[in-house]
């Protein structure tokens, strides 16, 4: 990034899981940064965070916050972005949003950079950075689609707690205690949704993530289903999820099915995801070599595996993908954006 425009950068959610991951690879990758501006609610206003040895306060979030800034990544939820994203970009910055508030607005790109980097350009002020579990699935479907077209995806996540938040990772080791002990486990977190009944994690699974809508799946689910599409670009492929929450703490993994539109060679799949940017392929049974949630904790790529010719559909490919969901599920993704963009005004 060297011989580049600095810039003045805001983070939105600075003391959020994803805001310090955001932070973290700004830091890492030496982003070229003129001032950093620290944002986040009222409650967590005054905290001290340092950066590249410097310490800065965390400042309270007001549509006058951006005066100046040239780049905004938002992950303080969709009701953040929402209230001050358009203060934002009035300011001249550009918004790189981890929310789900702009994702299907057709104005809006919708970008894995792996994926639809191209679409960047298309932005009027505004970049929304996908759902977690979209991305880790169309960054490794992308080069296959290019390849042999697709015309159906299945999908069931197993999606790690921290997506829900910290105080959600608190709970599943708060009640994984208390289980071990035998004493009584009382949830108060999961699964997040409109209803008041709440799941024990510890030792389970919760097939909830969101809130249920009119036609019975989830609000993940169905933004993976959208998502998917709109990504892609094709509004032809059929998308299916469950999506799941499990006691990881970090990492989603995804059992995917996909159905081509052309004969597909096994070796080539293989080749050609282990070609593919952001890819990494683990794929060895024969010595019980896969993605694993553990294994891709702290990395910013996407893993894929357990590659193999489904039995009912001579079409059909059965594949395993992990990725960490605060990086490339998140901030990773979002911090690619920013470098383009940054890049894209050398």
């Amino acid at each position: 990034m060297t011989n580049q425009k600095m810039f003045n950068v805001a983070v939105v959610g600075a003391t959020g899981a994803v805001g310090e991951q955001i932070l973290k690879l700004l830091e890492e990758r030496n982003f070229p940064i003129n001032q950093l501006k620290l944002l986040s609610s009222a409650r967590s206003a005054g905290t001290k965070i340092t950066f590249k040895g410097q310490e800065l306060i965390v400042e309270e979030a007001t549509p006058d916050s951006f005066k100046g800034i040239e780049i905004a990544l938002f992950s303080a939820g969709g009701d953040v972005s929402k209230a001050l994203a358009s203060h934002a970009v009035a300011h001249g910055a550009v918004c790189i949003d981890n929310t789900n508030a702009f994702r299907m607005d057709p104005e809006t790109p919708l970008i894995v950079p792996e994926v639809n980097i191209d679409k960047v350009s298309e932005h009027k002020g505004i970049i929304a950075n996908p759902n977690c579990s979209t991305i880790q699935m169309v960054a490794a479907l992308k080069p296959l689609s290019d390849r042999y077209g697709i015309s159906r995806i299945i999908v069931s996540t197993y999606q790690a707690v921290s997506g829900a938040g910290s105080r959600a990772i608190d709970e599943m080791l708060r009640q994984t205690k208390e289980a071990l002990d035998g004493n009584d486990i009382n949830p108060d977190i999961l699964p997040v949704g409109s209803l008041p009944v709440k799941h024990q994690i510890a030792f389970n699974v919760i097939p909830q993530i969101d809130k249920f809508q009119d036609n019975g799946y989830t609000l993940e689910e169905m933004k993976m289903v959208r998502e998917t599409k709109k990504i892609m670009g094709d509004e032809s492929i059929a998308v299916t999820a469950t999506c799941v929450r499990v006691p990881v703490v970090y990492g989603h993994s995804e059992s995917v099915y996909v159905e081509f539109k052309n004969e597909y060679d096994l070796e080539d799949v293989k080749r050609i995801l282990s070609e593919a940017p952001g890819i990494t392929l683990v794929d060895d049974p024969a010595n019980q070599q896969y993605p694993l949630a553990t294994d891709s904790a702290g990395k910013p790529d996407v893993f894929v595996g357990r590659l193999r010719r489904d039995l009912g559909s001579p079409l059909g490919l059965n594949m395993w993908i992990v990725s960490d969901n605060l990086l490339k599920g998140a901030a990773w993704n979002a911090v690619q954006i920013a470098e383009y963009i940054a890049i894209g005004q050398k």
